[in-house]
């Protein structure tokens, strides 16, 4: 596809002469070595095998800078439904806030420009109160499938698709807002120096059988890693930005929950390194591994790395695990006192290798919380640091939980790391390195 003359570019050029007002501006040297650059050798999990390199080989021609969702998606291939499937390297530097909820012509779309097939709130408030729907089955009928039928067309419009061989860059505060990426069922693909922003599901659904209550469940992430394999996601920020839970209605005594994950590594994907990363203010952060049923996909596959990132105020899921050989080394966790829950997730058939993490504990949450077991059976945990104390996070879960049990080997040693930094030296570090703009 042959691209406007505003999007094609040899580098962020194109941006930089925008701001400038003529080419004689050049952007720094180092926004070009950004989009160049290839996940160094050794570095966690994506770094096996063939590597990750996204689209480090692109010529110019597919070379871009871009500052709206349809550049965006020309950028990627130009038509959402089938980018995922263009192979070509490609590197793209997004420049300032993108508005993933955007129409062609750049124009916001709010929720009602989704809602379709008679779907309004009241009326789905209406039809599927407890009192009148009960608390025995998820809500189905006509207005279920018009709900549906709405998130889906929202989803059409904000969840980016994005294609093989190809690197995505942050450049003057490169922002995707109101939705996300969803590198799905591709290989080699690196994205960098982003900040994602509250990527909102405006059709929550209703599940009365969801714990002891019922939840709102929403339907999508930040980043989402489906299927792929050779991932490199860093230094990054992920967030709700300014719309936290905190500011979302209850509804049938629940947070009207619009979000979802903000890096989720579920279907099989192989091969990811998650380096650098802030991930703050939000819920469920980071799954690995979707299903308890998902043995045939799952087992195998999800080796996921996890080095230098900053869980911020967060209040589960960092991660969540099923499945997977996760290694999460020099990782800084930071969380609040209130809503938290827990930290890391042992889940079925798991193999987790924590080393040499900082824990910042707040008054009121205790070492026996980081860890919760849902259903795993070992870990390694060696290395970390609880509030400037090495701790035993196993032998400190086991004290306090004595019919959940968890064992200490996870069965393997990680073997693609580059440099292992003392936990003490590990709050500095992610502070000081850690998140966009960083690089």
């Amino acid at each position: 596809m042959r691209l406007p003359r505003s999007v094609r570019t040899t580098g962020p050029l194109f941006a930089v002469a925008a701001l400038c007002g003529s080419l004689a501006c050049v952007p720094p040297a180092r926004a070009a070595d950004l989009g160049r650059s290839v996940l160094p050798a050794k570095d966690g999990w994506a770094s096996a095998t063939t590597g990750t390199t996204g689209g480090s080989k692109a010529d110019a021609a597919h070379t871009f800078t871009v500052s709206t969702r349809a550049q965006l998606v020309a950028a990627l291939g130009g038509d959402n439904s089938r980018n995922g499937s263009d192979a070509t390297p490609k590197i793209i530097y997004v420049s300032g806030v993108v508005d993933l909820n955007a129409d062609d012509s750049g124009r916001h779309l709010d929720c009602s420009a989704y809602a379709t097939d008679g779907y309004s709130l009241p009326a789905y408030l209406a039809a599927y109160d407890p009192q009148v729907w009960g608390t025995a089955e998820v809500p189905s009928g006509a207005l279920e499938d018009a709900r549906a039928a709405s998130q889906k067309k929202q989803a059409d419009k904000v969840q980016v698709n994005v294609g093989a061989n190809t690197t995505i860059v942050g450049v003057r505060g490169g922002t995707l807002r109101g939705g996300g990426l969803v590198v799905k069922n591709v290989d080699n693909v690196i994205v960098r120096n982003l900040s994602f922003e509250n990527a909102a599901d405006c059709f929550p659904q209703w599940d009365p059988t969801d714990g002891a209550t019922g939840n709102w469940n929403s339907e999508y992430d930040a980043m989402t890693v489906y299927g792929a394999t050779h991932v490199w996601v860093d230094h990054n920020t992920f967030s709700d930005g300014a719309v936290p839970d905190s500011s979302l209605p209850t509804y049938f005594g629940r947070v009207y929950e619009v979000h979802d994950g903000l890096l989720d590594v579920v279907k099989g994907a192989d091969y990811v390194t998650a380096s650098w990363n802030v991930f703050k203010d939000h819920d469920k952060t980071n799954l690995i591994g979707n299903s308890d049923g998902a043995a045939a996909t799952d087992a195998g596959h999800l080796r996921v790395t996890f080095h230098h990132n900053l869980w911020q105020n967060t209040v589960q899921r960092a991660p969540r695990v099923r499945y997977g050989q996760v290694d999460a080394y020099n990782n800084y966790y930071a969380p609040t006192a209130g809503e938290y829950e827990y930290g890391i997730g042992v889940g079925r058939a798991s193999q987790i290798v924590a080393q040499n993490n900082y824990f910042a504990l707040p008054p009121g949450v205790t070492a026996a919380e980081v860890l919760y077991n849902w259903g795993g059976t070992a870990l390694t945990a060696n290395g970390n640091s609880v509030n400037g104390t090495t701790t035993d996070l196993v032998a400190a879960w086991n004290a306090a939980n004595p019919a959940k049990q968890l064992g200490a080997d996870a069965g393997w040693t990680p073997v693609l790391r580059t440099k292992v930094d003392p936990a003490a030296a590990v709050p500095g570090k992610v502070r000081a390195g850690a998140g966009a703009g960083r690089l």
